[in-house]
This record gives structure tokens, sequence and C-alpha cells, in this order.
């Protein structure tokens, strides 16, 4: 049952404030009004809304877009803290400008065609719209559940083409040149167990030693790790395990020969058991190994630094390399070392502690530590010219699979994709995929040239 409270206004005026009980027995307004009577009718609309299981009762109409996903939505959606954190920068990027200080029930389909118009316009990237409008519906589908609205503003609407990107696969003589410009065993390790199991990121350093049976080469993969702000995290770490892989299905597969005596014989020599990771972080960030790849890049002659937006080149070594150029060479990266080294011992500055990223992390190997210490540096001492990402071994192991003749559900079972189509996409990826076509039509040109002479 509702009732109506007189209280007095800053004009000395009587008010009187509807209120109820939600589901809950939380005690709820549906309003402040100048005479009882209104106010009653307000409180018995609440109720009569509740009765309907309209949840929020008259509550409901009034709630902003910002205050229903922070209070009501983002905190009681069920999500992984990957995609927690990816949708909570998305929402307060790219939706929260627009929609924030509206009415849930005032959206209608015609803002959000306004809203993916204006973010082309802006230059965001197809795709980036088209994940900003998912997370955009998401919101909009629990509102219509909950009945705070009654309009899905987001059916409808249309978001620019995303342009489906072929596939560029590294050929085996660029693995074997980036392989061999790899700085040390364990990052060769991690590479050629990469290739030869096609296995996510976070799948491979998710490995463990009971997954390997080195009997029969058979690798278990049914778990996988991701990286998140800890804020995200469940126990605010930086590493959140998840008791599945990607498909959410546990999947076997098998190694060859060689890489698993690698595996059994770096669980030997580090006695690492069976809960311990096969692929851990090293103890700090810069290792001996990747110090020496580094200083090779020395020369006698510092020359000049890239043109940077504006077109201007700095001679390495400097600050202005290091700042304006936005040169990262071990000249510019050592300058800027000294420079912060000379301020820190006359008291200038108070920097952070060395980050490590053994004791960073609970033992797993983040990916961008990998990639920009190890991977892009190898990648480009190998001279490989293509932009080649860590996920493209995934790509390459499917791909050299079909194209010696694996059949293509037993590609698709390895890979643990849902769909077959997905694996069809790896078909004709080599660049020499082509050349039986080709030589197919140039048998039936030449033996048309030759029968009409």
């Amino acid at each position: 049952m509702g009732w109506s409270r007189r209280r007095v206004g800053g004009d000395g005026r009587p008010r009187y404030q509807a209120s109820y009980r939600d589901a809950k027995g939380r005690v709820r307004t549906a309003g402040t009004f100048t005479n009882k009577k209104d106010a009653d009718r307000a409180w018995l609309q609440a109720e009569l809304l509740l009765g309907q299981g309209r949840l929020g009762g008259a509550d409901t109409g009034k709630l902003s877009f910002a205050r229903y996903v922070d209070e009501i939505w983002f905190p009681n959606h069920v999500l992984e803290p990957s995609t927690r954190e990816g949708y909570r920068y998305s929402i307060d990027k790219h939706l929260m400008p627009t929609f924030g200080s509206m009415r849930m029930v005032d959206v209608l389909p015609s803002h959000v065609r306004e809203w993916v118009a204006d973010l082309s316009a802006a230059g965001v990237s197809p795709a980036t719209v088209r994940h900003n409008k998912i997370v955009l519906s998401a919101v909009f589908t629990t509102a219509l559940n909950d009945q705070v609205t009654l309009l899905h503003p987001c059916r409808g609407v249309k978001t620019p083409t995303v342009p489906v990107k072929a596939y560029r696969i590294v050929t085996p003589e660029q693995f074997d040149a980036l392989y061999a410009a790899l700085p040390d065993e364990h990052a060769r390790l991690l590479v050629e167990t990469a290739i030869d199991s096609g296995l996510r990121w976070g799948e491979l350093t998710e490995l463990r030693g009971k997954d390997l049976d080195p009997l029969t080469g058979i690798l278990t993969v049914s778990r996988a790790v991701v990286q998140v702000d800890p804020k995200f995290h469940p126990t605010g770490g930086r590493f959140h395990v998840k008791p599945y892989p990607k498909s959410r299905l546990a999947r076997r597969l098998k190694l060859s020969r060689p890489v698993v005596h690698a595996l059994v014989e770096r669980q030997r020599s580090h006695r690492l058991g069976p809960d311990d990771l096969l692929f851990q972080a090293p103890g700090r960030l810069s290792t001996p190994a990747l110090q020496l790849v580094a200083s090779s890049d020395e020369e006698d002659d510092p020359g000049l630094t890239e043109p940077n937006e504006q077109g201007r080149q700095y001679v390495h070594g400097t600050l202005s390399a290091y700042t304006a150029g936005r040169c990262r060479c071990p000249r510019c990266r050592r300058a800027i070392a000294d420079y912060r080294a000379g301020r820190r011992a006359v008291g200038m500055d108070a920097p952070r502690q060395p980050r490590h990223a053994g004791t960073d992390t609970d033992g797993h190997l983040s990916r961008d530590w990998f990639t920009r210490r190890v991977w892009q540096r190898a990648v480009r001492a190998a001279g490989v010219q293509l932009p080649l990402r860590l996920h493209d071994l995934r790509h390459a192991h499917a791909s050299w699979l079909l194209a010696g003749g694996a059949d293509l559900q037993v590609v698709k079972e390895r890979l643990g994709h849902a769909s077959i189509a997905t694996t069809e996409r790896y078909l004709h990826t080599l660049p020499d995929a082509d050349d039986t076509a080709l030589a197919a039509l140039a048998r039936v040109r030449s033996g048309h040239r030759s029968g009409t002479r």
C-alpha cells in the first residue's frame, strides 16, 4: 500500500511526495505534486504497474541511460572479465556522450541512426561502429525484457559494411627466417609449439605439464587465460584463467614428435610439475638474450629517424628523436634513460618501482610484453615485410595443413572452430595456391593456339 507525504518546498508552499514499495520492499517515489489527490493517483498508478509486471514501477519511465547502465545493467549483467572490460570502454567512449543524459524511453531508432552516422563521419572504423552497436543493443535488449522501455531502438538500424579481410599467410620460408631470429630457446619452443598446434595465445600460455601426454603426443586444450585490468578481475589480479577455451569445448590434438620431445625436456630440465605452466614469464622484462638483440641494432653513424607525421627527422640518440620522432631504437631509448637518470640523481623525479614480468604476474606470459620485446624484433630481423602478428601463426597452421592435403573436418576440430565455414576460409591462402589453376589455364590456351595453326 502506497502513501503520500506532505512536505514544504523552498518557496514555503506545501508539496506531496507519492511513495510506494517495489517488489523487493524498497521505498520508491512516484513523483512530487502540488496536491494530495495527484500524489495519491501517482502511487496508485505505480502499484498498478507493479501488478502488471513492470518491476521498476513508475520510476522506469524516468530512468536515464547513464543511470540504467551504471546502476542496473552493468553491475548485474553476466559478462566475462575481458568482455566486461571491453564493454566498459565502449560505453564510456562511444555510448555515454550521446545517450547518457537521455531517458531510456526517449531513445528512438532515429537517434541510433544519427549516432551511427556521427561515428562514421568522425572516422570510426566500420568494425568499431558495429561493435558499439552490439553493446548498445545488449543494453536495450535487457531493458526491453525488464519493461524499462517498450521499444528496442536498435532493431532495423544498419551499420556500415565491415569488409572481410583476406588472410595473409606467412610462408614456410618466412617462418624459418623468423624462427632463426628469435633470441633464445624459450621463445623458439613457444613459437614452434604455436605453429605445430595452431593454438590461440590464451590457450598456448595456459598449457601446463598435465595437458601433454608424452607417450601419445596428445595435447588436451581445456583452458585459456586472458589478461585484464585488475579492476575487472574477480580477485583483482591481471590474468584470469577460464575453465574452457574460446569454443567452450575442450579438444585434443596431436603434436609432432620433435615438439613433444622438446616440451618434455623443458619440463625435466626446469623441474616443472603437472600443474606448472609450460611457458612462464621471465624474471625481468630485460633478459641478457634480448639485450643482445637490441645491441645488434647499434651503428657507428646514428643517422636520422623516420619522418614523423609532420615529415620531420631527428638524429638518433637525442631527446628530440625519442619524443618528437617517436623513435624507440636502442640509441634513443638510452638517451632518454640517461636523461631521466640524471634528473633522478638530483631529486627532480620520483620514478615508479621497476616492473618485472615474473613478479607482476602469477607466472603467465604477457602477450603485450612478448610481442614488443621478442616477436616484433624477430620479425624485423627476419626481414618479413607483411604485418605479422602472433595470431597469424594460427592462420599459417591451418593453411599449411589444408595445402598439404589434410581433411577439412580434421582441421576444423584441431583448431576448435564452431563452423566449418570458418575453416574453409583457409583454403588456397598460400601464395602458390593458384599455381595449378594457372597451369591448367595455360595448357588450355596453348592447346587452342596449336590447333589453330
